[in-house]
């Protein structure tokens, strides 16, 4: 059975991030992720020769930190400022200007490329679900579904906390189980849109519907990209529409009736080349935690983090990664950790 230093459970923002400054540090890393994708709801969806963001809309950074690692991705092209406006669709259903304007950030390789910048190097064990983790004769075993496993001197558990839950509920007396429970969430259905000409100048990138009963969100994702071959627009559900639709079977039909919705703004939005859709159970955290990680009183290091943890964004996620890895630095061997690891990441 393969042992590492540290395992980190997820391999969205906060996963990796701590995972990649402890790899840098020099402990034996590994990070195990239930999906083939690295972001988590950084996410982008292939199709038809051109891609959108189905899950975060855009970057809008505030502490310095994040700031630096925004800067590190513009350097690398991954990154560039999008817009610096989102339109209101009002209770009348008409389209206005904000009063308001802000850098927003997108990437035009679609997000998924912050998860493999943040990957570069890292031993990954990928479309592997963790089932369970037990604390066996002084070593972690994460077991997998397939029954196999893989033992560990420590263990990061970066995934939504309802899912964290469920793979440590085995361990007797956890400390944080109760605090893990009262972690709620939001959910969202994303519609993702091709069509087969680039319309006419809209006069905007992206409208935010908070008056509307079922719609969140309307985008021309395609407007992130340089070049886009064709126009592919998100439309994202806000969180009552999302529950009462959440375990449909056959989500084409919700997706197209978001279409129909967002035709309100643009007729001919309903009728798309292609439409895919994509449910987000756990999509924002709507009862996040203070704290910036959870501590096991374990006999072993555990530690628990994630967007849930200080926040409910990828920025609160990044920041949940770099105090979860100093945390588990200073219950180890306190090697010198690189403050600003992501300007070290060899990315090409």
């Amino acid at each position: 059975m393969t042992h590492f230093e540290v395992a980190v459970v997820g391999a969205g923002v906060a996963g990796l991030t701590c995972a990649q400054q402890l790899y840098q540090a020099g402990y034996r890393v590994v990070v195990v992720e239930k999906s083939r994708g690295l972001g988590g709801r950084l996410a982008t969806r292939r199709l038809e020769g051109t891609h959108a963001d189905h899950g975060v809309c855009y970057l809008k950074p505030k502490d310095d930190r994040f700031q630096s690692l925004v800067k590190t991705l513009i350097d690398c092209s991954i990154l560039q400022i999008w817009t610096d406006t989102i339109h209101e669709l009002d209770a009348n259903g008409q389209v206005q200007e904000p009063s308001e304007r802000s850098t927003r950030y997108a990437s035009p390789l679609g997000f998924s490329a912050i998860g493999k910048f943040l990957s570069t190097g890292l031993p990954l064990i990928q479309n592997q679900r963790v089932a369970k983790i037990e604390l066996i004769a002084q070593k972690w075993h994460l077991q997998f579904e397939n029954d196999s496993a893989i033992t560990a001197d420590s263990v990061i558990v970066a995934i939504p906390a309802p899912q964290a839950v469920t793979i440590l509920e085995s361990i007797p007396d956890l400390d944080f189980l109760q605090t893990l429970k009262s972690v709620q969430y939001s959910a969202c259905i994303t519609a993702i849109a091709l069509y087969p000409v680039q319309p006419h100048s809209l006069g905007w990138k992206a409208i935010v519907c908070p008056h509307d009963s079922d719609l969140g969100w309307i985008a021309l994702d395609s407007s992130k990209q340089n070049s886009a071959s064709q126009p592919v627009f998100i439309v994202q559900s806000n969180a009552a529409f999302a529950d009462r639709h959440l375990d449909t079977t056959d989500l084409q039909p919700v997706g197209q009736h978001l279409l129909n919705k967002a035709a309100q703004v643009l007729p001919w939005l309903s009728a798309p080349q292609v439409l895919q859709v994509h449910r987000w159970r756990y999509a924002f955290p709507t009862q996040p935690l203070i704290e910036k990680y959870l501590t096991a009183n374990t006999e072993l290091p555990l530690i628990c983090a994630g967007d849930w943890c200080g926040g409910n964004r990828v920025e609160s996620a990044f920041l949940s990664g770099l105090a979860t890895a100093e945390q588990l630095n200073s219950q180890l061997q306190q090697r010198p950790l690189n403050r600003e690891f992501w300007r070290a990441i060899p990315y090409e």
